[in-house]
């Protein structure tokens, strides 16, 4: 049985994709800050819970030191956790001003560190460990400058800038343990709270659609991609 563990689970992208790896026979940890709505979630889905918030630093030891002594393993990690800040009042502009800043790379970029580093003695057990980080083409600097693709025409300079970073990082880890498959996705725009809305008010596709790049690539086998950054339709440009 793969275990897997998916940080910020208990809504979005990532339930929807521990919905599908729990179709494919995973058993799913549901990471997630709310204690109340990741049990809801677990429960609901038929996963585990384990509290686990990416910017805090104790969270995130003993989330990993509950599922070591749970005895399930860990084979496969996905930091999807994000967040995106606006400013107050503006709609859909970002909040550009320094603690906003620092929250967004704490949650996006320095948070898979956390996760990452916490998960590392699970995942180098395993005889096929895999981790994924959900990025953007927001923070993909060929995306950014293809006029073709929707990324180069919508300004992001926080939150593109810390998915660039979570780029850095997959290809960096993948260098540094190449036993571990490490990948990067883009799931596409999605109709998520992150996003800017729900579905019938959002023009993005449902979370459920999304997840399945995510789903894929947490599914993939020893012979699989290392050191990649993926979409539906293949491999993305950096």
């Amino acid at each position: 049985m793969t275990t897997t563990l998916i940080t910020g689970a208990n809504k979005g992208l990532g339930k929807e994709t521990a919905r599908l790896l729990l179709d494919a026979h995973h058993t799913v940890w549901i990471g997630a800050r709310d204690d109340a709505r990741g049990r809801a979630t677990a429960q609901e889905l038929g996963a585990r819970f384990v509290q686990l918030d990416v910017t805090d630093d104790a969270s995130v030891a003993a989330a990993l030191a509950t599922i070591a002594d749970s005895g399930t393993g860990l084979d496969v990690l996905v930091n999807n956790a994000g967040i995106a800040k606006r400013a107050s009042g503006a709609g859909m502009s970002e909040a550009l001003d320094g603690p906003s800043a620092l929250e967004v790379f704490d949650t996006n970029a320095v948070g898979i560190v956390r996760v990452t580093e916490a998960a590392l003695p699970l995942l180098q057990k395993s005889d096929n460990p895999v981790v994924v980080n959900v990025s953007s083409a927001l923070g993909s600097f060929w995306a950014t400058h293809e006029p073709a693709r929707p990324a180069s025409h919508f300004v992001s300079i926080v939150y593109g800038s810390s998915k660039a970073a979570v780029s850095m990082l997959t290809v960096q880890y993948a260098h540094a343990h190449p036993d571990i498959r490490f990948n990067a996705v883009e799931p596409g725009i999605t109709a998520t709270e992150l996003g800017g809305g729900e579905p019938g008010t959002h023009p993005g596709r449902p979370a459920a659609d999304s997840a399945r790049i995510v789903a894929r690539f947490a599914m993939i086998g020893p012979d699989g991609p290392t050191g990649t950054f993926q979409e539906d339709d293949g491999e993305l440009g950096w």
